[in-house]
């Protein structure tokens, strides 16, 4: 699907005009998007606009990495949206010329709806010309990230209020997944990052310079969704220290527990293994009281030993 719009010189606004017209209507500049086009619909960049094989390689190839290439009479950008499902970058390459924007995306973009809709309610933005449409693109697609990472942050600051030893190796499992959530997000904000600053150093675009407070914003936005990236993931990693030291902890308790029960029954066993060797020449074993005897001192013993390990704290211990 083709959809257009424009302003001509005669300051009409018109929309969902056929791209064969453009060369018979005077524009002041127009935008013409390629939403998800099928084959005949992609050649028009070839065979109608064009543009220059390498910027149409990019845009028929695989997934480029956000750039921008200069080419004679207009300026090509690799532009990535993200998909809130599975956070995977999603596309969009831009052509800007003297008076015209090109977009092109396979997949359907939520971002050029909605800046589509907000140029339409407001037909004043239009008198700075398609280079705001440049702008309120490139801002959509921005703003769209912050979503994403507030309801990642949303679920760390979740976790880290609720860990416990019982929730540690869920947590851990949810985690690791968000790791690789930040780092996918990380992959393509850092890009767009070098991508927005590049246009605010290049000396080849003239609109920058009267355009650069917009543009700055959406450096700004770029700039920290970075720290929020790296804000996450380092809370990611306080969160993983926190569940080892909760297992550890919880190992360590354990260990305690069992060697209490061990030390206590070490002295028991040997008294037990000692007469439990049934020599004829043992005269305790023909004692009238020597089985009740045994069995005091063994819980003596006993009781002996889990007081003193009680006076030197070791339940203490056990307990946190």
């Amino acid at each position: 699907m083709i959809r257009t719009m424009g302003l001509t010189t005669d300051d009409q606004f018109i929309y969902d005009f056929p791209v064969h017209e453009i060369s018979k209507l005077s524009f002041q500049w127009y935008w013409v998007d390629f939403d998800q086009p099928d084959a005949e619909e992609a050649y028009l960049l070839h065979s109608y606009f064009a543009f220059h094989p390498l910027a149409l390689e990019d845009c028929f190839g695989r997934i480029q990495r956000p750039k921008l290439d200069h080419y004679d009479g207009y300026t090509f950008f690799a532009i990535h949206s993200i998909c809130h499902e599975d956070l995977n970058a999603e596309e969009l390459n831009l052509f800007l010329g003297e008076n015209f924007v090109i977009t092109f995306h396979y997949n359907q973009l939520q971002e050029i709806d909605k800046a589509r809709e907000a140029i339409m309610q407001n037909p004043r933005k239009w008198e700075r010309g398609h280079v705001h449409v440049t702008y309120e693109v490139m801002d959509k697609i921005v703003d769209q990230y912050f979503p994403i990472l507030y309801n990642i942050e949303d679920h760390l600051d979740d976790i880290e209020e609720k860990l416990s030893p019982t929730t540690a190796h869920l947590s851990m499992d949810y985690v690791f997944e968000v790791r690789g959530d930040l780092l996918r997000l990380r992959r393509t904000i850092l890009p767009m990052k070098e991508l927005l600053y590049r246009m605010l150093e290049s000396k080849r675009l003239d609109f920058i310079p009267h355009e650069h407070t917009y543009f700055s914003d959406i450096y700004d936005h770029l700039i920290r969704l970075g720290e929020m990236v790296d804000s996450n993931r380092q809370l990611t990693s306080d969160i993983r220290d926190s569940q080892l030291s909760i297992n550890s902890n919880q190992m360590n308790s354990v260990m305690m527990t069992l060697t209490i029960i061990s030390s206590v029954f070490i002295p028991l066993t040997f008294i037990a293994g000692v007469y439990g060797m049934n020599f004829d020449h043992m005269p305790e074993l023909h004692w009238l009281y020597s089985y009740p005897i045994v069995l005091v001192v063994m819980l003596l013993i006993g009781i002996a030993m889990i007081g003193w390990f009680t006076y030197k704290g070791w339940f203490r211990i056990n307990k946190s």
